[in-house]
């Protein structure tokens, strides 16, 4: 019975997570599929699957345009910048705080967890205007550091959990050798938090790379937009065109499926790593 049971249970779950990745996959399967349509082949009906009129027309009118190349350069170099001073501040102001007691660090650390539940759209108007103060609305900068408020959180939080989990022996053996705390977080810690410090980044650059509240009100000029936003108008006043919103929608999802097939496996480990001691 108990046998028997277990292979029902076994069943239901396999199915449950079959119907969910059918449920989660299917949008995404006809998306690429419709990328490969016309207007008038995406809205036929019924509607088909396999469609002798399939082709990549749409892929190459997005290629071919100087403006929709410039939406994907945009968003690379942005996501990559946010990626790289993230994890550089986030690093050593993980060190500190898994490594040092200091003057209001509980408090510190409540306002950083703070953010994190703080909704984007709150902070709309209060950095439109920080800003435009600013001058430099319109930029990379503002992108930049917009951005890093809602991922340095984050990679404080995990990455302080990752570096908790390692002995401070490892430490207290590089400063009796006459090392510095620079050397004790860069060539000793960073090369053991690897799994973290990839997970961390995959997220970050996710984050970056799918974000389009920001990008539309912080740019006005089509040279500076990044590729949500680039999505976004090809919605016009009477006609939209989905065939190459598809393609680009696809294209836009490839950078982050290609992070996530190489180091999935190192994004898991750290996620559960840095959580669990977090």
């Amino acid at each position: 019975m108990v046998g028997r049971h277990k292979r029902s249970t076994k069943v239901i779950v396999s199915i449950l997570l079959v119907l969910g990745g059918v449920f989660a996959g299917f949008p995404v399967l006809w998306m690429f599929i419709s990328s490969l349509k016309s207007n008038t082949e995406i809205f036929a009906w019924p509607p088909k699957f396999i469609d002798a009129g399939f082709s990549l027309n749409n892929y190459i009118a997005v290629l071919r345009d100087s403006e929709k190349i410039r939406f994907f350069i945009n968003s690379y170099t942005i996501s990559g910048l946010v990626v790289l001073f993230t994890l550089f501040i986030g690093i050593m102001a993980a060190y500190a705080f898994s490594r040092f007691d200091f003057p209001f660090k509980e408090i510190i650390n409540t306002i950083i967890v703070s953010v994190q539940a703080i909704p984007p759209i709150v902070l709309l108007i209060p950095y439109m205007s920080l800003i435009v103060t600013l001058r430099i609305f319109n930029t990379y900068f503002a992108l930049l550091l917009t951005y890093m408020v809602f991922t340095l959180p984050y990679c404080i939080l995990m990455m302080t959990g990752y570096f908790n989990t390692i002995s401070t022996t490892l430490d207290e053996a590089v400063l009796i050798d006459g090392g510095s705390r620079w050397r004790v977080c860069w060539r000793i810690l960073v090369p053991i938090s690897i799994p973290g410090i990839i997970s961390v980044g995959m997220y970050t650059f996710m984050q970056a790379w799918n974000e389009y509240l920001f990008a539309l009100i912080l740019t006005k000029t089509n040279d500076m937009r990044t590729v949500p936003v680039g999505i976004n108008l090809l919605m016009g006043q009477h006609t939209y065109d989905w065939g190459q919103m598809m393609a680009m929608s696809c294209l836009g999802s490839l950078p982050v499926l290609i992070l996530f097939i190489f180091f999935q496996k190192y994004f898991i480990a750290g996620m559960s790593s840095g959580a669990i001691k977090g």
